[in-house]
């Protein structure tokens, strides 16, 4: 199973040999340890619960302390961080209490990472929406960025999914089809091409596009 649990950093860049500068999103990674096993004989699909990094035992409430006993996890190696992900088949090597190791990826290979973006709070609809404000001269009215009519005598209230201010941002976010440029299992450090959703420090899911 190619996925892992990984931790934005930041970004960089790289020079390939031939002198192209390349923008690089780096991720932390560690080994990620399968806590839980789902079948569809008793759950009624197939997944894989991973678990990510380390904290201490009283940061852990009794409920998930006895989930991670079942899997056989010391105490003082509980996961912090939780995700699930389907998967077509169990096979022999997804037992509870084995490890993914980052080395299940290389350079080359097309993944697919999923973020929360940035959120930005209340916005408006310029901001939102990338709306024009209104003109500020020769009777313009007075608030120049209010988004104008929404509504008209017919059906006389306003339709779903029109465009208005409301929370921007921190949303759940994916971005197909980037490729792996380093692997530096020493750091313990994936560089994926391009951007990745989330701010610096913010959870990031990778996964094999195939």
């Amino acid at each position: 199973m190619k996925a892992l649990i990984t931790r934005k950093v930041g970004m960089t860049s790289t020079i390939a040999e031939d002198g192209v500068v390349q923008a690089v999103t780096l991720l932390s990674t560690s080994p990620c340890v399968i806590t839980q096993v789902k079948t569809t004989d008793t759950d009624g699909y197939t997944a894989v619960q991973l678990g990510f990094e380390e904290q201490k035992a009283h940061r852990v409430a009794k409920p998930q302390q006895g989930h991670f006993a079942k899997a056989g996890i010391a105490v003082e190696a509980m996961p912090k961080v939780l995700r699930e992900f389907r998967v077509a088949e169990i096979t022999e090597d997804l037992k509870v209490g084995e490890t993914i190791s980052p080395e299940v990826f290389s350079v080359g290979d097309v993944v697919h990472v999923t973020g929360t973006s940035k959120g930005k709070g209340w916005a408006g609809t310029i901001k939102r929406h990338n709306f024009h404000r209104q003109r500020k001269t020769h009777g313009g009215k007075g608030n120049t960025r209010q988004p104008g009519s929404i509504g008209s005598m017919y059906p006389q209230h306003i339709l779903k999914g029109k465009k208005m201010a409301g929370q921007m941002g921190h949303e759940q976010v994916t971005v197909q089809n980037l490729k792996v440029a380093l692997v530096d299992m020493e750091l313990g450090v994936i560089g994926v091409t391009g951007a990745v959703p989330g701010p610096r420090k913010s959870i990031v899911i990778l996964k094999g596009a195939n």
